[in-house]
């Protein structure tokens, strides 16, 4: 059975952020993922997630100054402190709301830094956060994010984040993959995510163009998802997508598409 997550960043933006829950549950969803908890105290999520009987399956380990255009600190030399910190911070949300994985942004290279500079703090930090993460149950993730929206992210494709992977050598990072993303930057979809099944535990869906709705854009959502159960992917999918009209009147797409 497929397992859709409403993605709180990006649906239901017409509420306020603790009105979103009440209305993903009405909507139909039974999970929930969203950047980041810590604009909040962990009691306020937690009792938002309870009353409305919502599950949490996702959301990110701190990514610096969101608001300023940061998209991460893990592959910044100069920030590896402030990342050790966010670690601790995202356990204490994570296990106090019952989340079981965790994604790691890895930022866009900063300034007057080499690539090779920034590959080996990123591996050095998603080792360290891998441990931290894997001592209390938690899965950590990596997501690779298409170059054209965020230009300049360090991490870009499945193929470099598998690498990745093996070069930190830890059995808890996985790879978030995001369809959206990975069709602007590689395409072969299903291909993809075959090849990388194993280490895939989280997908994240929205259509090109214009990360709409799946079913408003180029990606045959229908096939993928019927290629997913034949898969047995049992994670969630959250829906990270951008409606075009209002999210309860976009929802129609999970009928049409047989999820």
């Amino acid at each position: 059975m497929t397992k859709l997550a409403a993605n709180l960043s990006m649906l239901f933006t017409e509420y306020d952020f603790p009105d979103r829950f009440e209305a993903a549950a009405l909507a139909g969803f039974n999970g929930v993922e969203f950047l980041f908890p810590y604009a909040y105290e962990v009691h306020q999520i937690a009792d938002w997630l309870k009353k409305y009987q919502l599950e949490l399956v996702l959301h990110n380990l701190p990514a610096g100054n969101w608001e300023a255009g940061e998209r991460g600190i893990a592959c910044d030399p100069k920030r590896v402190r402030e990342f050790m910190e966010g670690v601790d911070q995202a356990i204490h949300y994570a296990t106090a709301l019952n989340v079981r994985q965790v994604n790691c942004l890895a930022g866009i290279l900063p300034a007057n830094t080499s690539v090779e500079q920034a590959q080996q703090t990123l591996i050095s930090n998603l080792r360290y956060a891998a441990e931290k993460l894997a001592a209390v149950g938690i899965h950590l993730l990596i997501e690779p994010i298409n170059s054209i929206d965020i230009p300049g992210f360090f991490l870009t494709t499945s193929k470099q984040a598998v690498a990745l992977i093996r070069q930190v050598g830890s059995d808890n990072l996985f790879l978030q993959y995001d369809i959206y993303h990975m069709q602007r930057m590689e395409g072969e979809l299903l291909n993809t995510i075959k090849a990388n099944f194993t280490l895939i535990k989280h997908i994240q869906v929205a259509d090109n163009p214009g990360r709409g709705e799946p079913g408003t854009g180029e990606i045959n959502y229908r096939f993928l998802f019927e290629q997913l159960t034949q898969l047995h992917y049992a994670g969630s999918i959250g829906c990270e997508y951008k409606p075009k009209a209002g999210t309860a009147a976009g929802l129609d797409w999970r009928v049409a598409h047989g999820v």
